[in-house]
């Protein structure tokens, strides 16, 4: 169903059962899958693909150019996986030279006022609270957790299964599988309550509680922990992902609450 009221550019791709709400916008080079429902009052600009299933709340605006000085009109583009719900007011900004896109993943949630600038990576299943501001190429991977209102500096990266309190400030990198809070954002724990819905079992969340807490000890520096665990915990998935992003990390993981 398509308003009279809406504005459908003649060069979009847009499946016959999306439901485009009055006063929509929808620039060309746009392309959005099956079931997904479009309210009214929002834009959706050059360079956009949207999924199937998806809703898109009024005053969001989707793939406006990057709020980057280095931007020089270059083709970009933002790819919104299925199922994924864009609540009032978003913006989601496209991609520059750096990436060439912005990516929202698959069955997660954007609330209301939330910033996602170029280049970012949100992965599936992820909830991105009211006003939380997302500046350029961050990556927030699957399934974690960012509270109402914090800001997240560019480049940082956030872990999977990772859950950040509200009002955070988040300047370095956040492990996977952890709780952050406090000023300056800190370690607060293994986010056990959410590992569990997920269908961790007890050993495995003890297994990650051990590695963390060598990793945040006061008697180790971040690599001298890598090192040990290296040498002396048995290799599990679980164990080479916190390896792997505590040796990738380019701003450095955020501290112990000890410290």
């Amino acid at each position: 169903m398509r308003q009279p009221l809406a504005y459908i550019h003649p060069d979009s791709n847009i499946a016959d059962n999306v439901v485009i709400e009055p006063f929509t916008t929808i620039d060309k080079n746009v392309t959005i899958g099956e079931g997904t429902w479009i309210g009214s009052n929002v834009t959706i600009m050059e360079g956009a693909t949207i999924g199937k299933n998806c809703k898109i709340f009024p005053g969001a605006v989707i793939s406006a150019i990057p709020q980057d000085l280095k931007f020089q009109g270059e083709k970009s583009f933002v790819e919104i996986g299925d199922y994924t719900t864009i609540r009032e007011f978003v913006t989601i900004n496209r991609g520059t030279k750096s990436k060439g896109k912005t990516v929202v993943g698959k069955h997660s949630l954007l609330m209301a006022y939330v910033h996602v600038a170029h280049d970012c990576v949100i992965g599936d299943n992820c909830v991105i609270v009211n006003s939380v501001q997302i500046a350029g190429e961050v990556i927030v991977e699957d399934w974690a957790i960012v509270g109402g209102t914090s800001a997240i500096h560019q480049f940082v990266h956030i872990g999977k299964h990772s859950i950040v309190s509200g009002g955070s400030l988040v300047r370095k990198d956040v492990p996977p599988y952890i709780k952050a809070g406090r000023e300056p954002l800190a370690y607060e724990g293994i986010n056990s309550i959410g590992l569990r819905r997920r269908n961790f079992s007890n050993e495995k969340i003890n297994e990650i509680q051990d590695l963390y807490r060598l990793i945040f000890s006061n008697k180790m520096n971040v690599t001298q922990a890598s090192q040990y665990i290296e040498a002396n915990m048995k290799a599990t998935p679980e164990r080479d992902e916190i390896l792997l992003f505590l040796r990738n990390s380019s701003r450095g993981i955020i501290k112990g609450y000890f410290e």
